[in-house]
């Protein structure tokens, strides 16, 4: 049967409810594809997806119904298994939004293991994860779009022995052209019988689902392992803190290589029958879909959306303009701090008050989610999900979680213990550092739970800037800035300093009709109301845009680069008196491959012992790594 929500969850006490049923009699479904299965027999020609050609409400879509997505899931799974796919074989996506990936994903998983692949990682990233995994398969765009999807797979192709590339061709491709890859997806799909795994697999609730990758940026790959039982029990915690039903319609626009976007945002949707809609192959990271969204959610009579605050803080640049909106009743979002200005200002403009969740790789994508009708300030990431264990406990000195548990209201670490919690990543010494002795698992969140039983999120803790031993939350500094009616969006980091350790600094991203506001002003905007003067940062910068990953987070390790690019930079400012190759200079900041940022100055060849003595004293000062190298004086110039 599909999952179908308990009843409301509007207390804990509803939470304790749900609980009183053992949980192998509240959750049955053993694995993924049986999820599918019931879905397909339940809905039938029900829509499951509805894919948008392009960001023009007024297109045709292309939809699925529940019956021919399970039919496809059957031919992918037939089709992976032919290619020599094994239970325990990897089969790697390397896809944008399109429909064929819910073919790979699930049929991955009823085959083998999938394993998403965020398009755009570099290719050395890219084929470290695919060998990291083993995977046989690769399944690839047959386009290029921003992330030059298929010129990737080639290469990744020429580089992987043995790896099979398939090919998804694009949705407006005509004819079927000729490719260097294994073989065209669709063409090989429609090979493959459609009601049943040919395989005869029984697949186990223990074995693995999924490999995704964490982090991504910098240093060596992680990838998270998930079992079917994880995923399961992920799709049914959030039909029942949701309350969705067959009757909903959601808009997807996470991307489907993040956890977010396949778990919480599909699978818990699809097992409960709604109709999930795909805003064209570039998400929400389309400019035509954003600018039309009140329009498409008009269209569709979505009665729900989720998004990431910094694409809701875009949302609400956009005006309605007569749009009805009015069959949303839950907008719901996650993967970073909600600012509270940007909370008030959403249900200023559109009257839609903006629930948050709490969700991880490690926890198969969710934690905690704050119900329909559940109303609390920025920062409640709600009811911890049924059936898990949750822990508050006190840092220690470097941000780390110590053994002392803390009482409701106090500031720590959340540790968990869930159905849902992970086995591990691939590499067990990742797995090591990420529970403690007995089992729970470090999530790297600071937060409080208060009288009600409500979580509530501060930010995590290997953000924290700690300054002389203090631990400042960079969310009291963000809060300030972003409070300023100029800002539209900002961040705090901490910048090392030779006494304190770290200072904290701020960068903000302002409005479009932002005016001449400076530096300056939001600087003592964000002191006076900052209360605790270590926490007041030390500088505001004013930048063009905001480094973003793909999920529309902002991106702090490339800030801390940027401020510690700043800090030498006006370290080396007075020696622009000095001579005239002294004030060439100027550091560049980049993260090295241990994700530790690393400075580079370059002087010119021949350079006068007495300018590079002057030089030497003043980078001498600085707390930061710096790589002084040699270039022809033209570079400089």
């Amino acid at each position: 049967m599909p999952f179908v929500p308990n009843g409301p969850v509007r207390s804990l006490s509803d939470i304790r409810q749900l609980e009183e049923i053992p949980l192998e009699q509240a959750v049955t479904v053993r694995n993924t594809y049986e999820i599918f299965a019931s879905s397909a027999q339940a809905f039938g020609d029900k829509t499951a997806l509805t894919f948008l050609r392009s960001g023009d409400p007024q297109d045709e879509p292309i939809r699925w119904s529940y019956r021919k997505l399970f039919a496809g899931i059957n031919q992918a799974a037939n089709l992976f298994h032919t290619l020599g796919v094994k239970p325990g074989d990897a089969v790697a996506a390397l896809l944008p939004g399109c429909l064929d990936y819910h073919l790979v994903l699930w049929g991955g998983e009823a085959a083998g293991i999938v394993q998403p692949l965020n398009p755009l990682l570099a290719l050395d990233k890219l084929a470290e994860l695919i060998r990291a995994a083993d995977a046989k398969v690769l399944v690839a765009y047959g386009g290029e779009e921003d992330a030059q999807y298929w010129s990737k797979a080639m290469e990744l192709r020429r580089r992987i022995a043995g790896l099979k590339v398939l090919r998804v061709a694009p949705h407006d491709e005509t004819g079927l052209p000729k490719h260097d890859g294994d073989g065209d997806f669709q063409d090989l799909l429609a090979r493959q019988p459609a009601d049943h795994l040919v395989s005869g697999r029984t697949i186990e609730p223990d074995e693995i689902a999924a490999y995704f990758h964490t982090g991504g940026t910098t240093g060596a790959p992680k990838l998270a392992m998930h079992s079917h039982a994880n995923q399961v029990f992920t799709a049914w915690a959030s039909v029942q803190l949701q309350g969705v039903t067959h009757r909903d319609v959601t808009i997807n626009g996470y991307p489907l290589f993040h956890v977010a976007g396949v778990l919480p945002a599909s699978l818990a949707s699809l097992s409960a029958g709604l109709e999930v809609i795909i805003p064209t192959t570039t998400l929400l990271r389309n400019a035509d879909v954003r600018k039309n969204y009140w329009r498409i959610v008009e269209k569709y009579g979505a009665t729900s959306l989720s998004a990431v605050p910094t694409v809701l803080a875009a949302l609400a640049n956009v005006p309605l303009d007569g749009a009805d909106i009015s069959s949303i009743r839950y907008c719901r979002t996650g993967a970073a701090p909600l600012p509270p200005e940007l909370a008030e200002r959403f249900e200023a403009l559109f009257g839609l008050h903006v629930h948050e969740s709490l969700g991880m790789t490690e926890m198969a994508g969710i934690s905690s989610i704050r119900s329909p009708g559940v109303r609390g300030p920025a920062g409640c990431v709600g009811f911890p999900i049924p059936y898990s264990k949750i822990r508050i406990v006190a840092l220690d000195d470097n941000g780390g979680a110590t053994d002392r548990d803390l009482q409701p209201g106090e500031h720590g670490m959340i540790l968990f213990k869930a159905p849902n919690v992970f086995p591990g990543f691939l590499d067990s010494r990742e797995t090591a550092k990420t529970f403690t002795a007995d089992g729970w698992l470090l999530t790297g969140d600071v937060g409080w739970i208060d009288a009600a039983g409500l979580l509530h999120l501060s930010g995590r803790a290997k953000d924290l800037i700690i300054r002389s031993g203090h631990n400042i939350d960079p969310k009291v500094i963000e809060d300030a800035l972003g409070s300023h009616p100029c800002v539209h969006l900002c961040a705090a980091v901490g910048v090392p300093d030779a006494y304190a350790g770290e200072l904290p600094v701020a960068f903000a991203m302002l409005m479009p009709d932002a005016g001449d506001i400076d530096e300056a002003e939001l600087l003592a905007w964000t002191c006076a109301r900052v209360d605790e003067p270590p926490a007041r940062p030390r500088s505001v910068t004013i930048v063009e845009s905001m480094p973003m990953t793909n999920v529309g987070k902002i991106f702090k390790p490339d800030l801390r680069c940027l401020a510690i690019e700043k800090r030498v930079n006006d370290q080396l400012a007075p020696l622009a008196q000095e001579s005239k190759t002294l004030a060439a200079l100027r550091c560049t900041v980049s993260a090295a491959k241990d994700g530790k940022p690393k400075a580079r100055v370059q002087v010119p060849a021949g350079m006068s012992s007495n300018d590079r003595q002057k030089l030497d004293a003043c980078l001498a000062a600085l707390p930061v790594r710096i790589t002084i190298e040699t270039a022809d004086p033209d570079i400089l110039s």
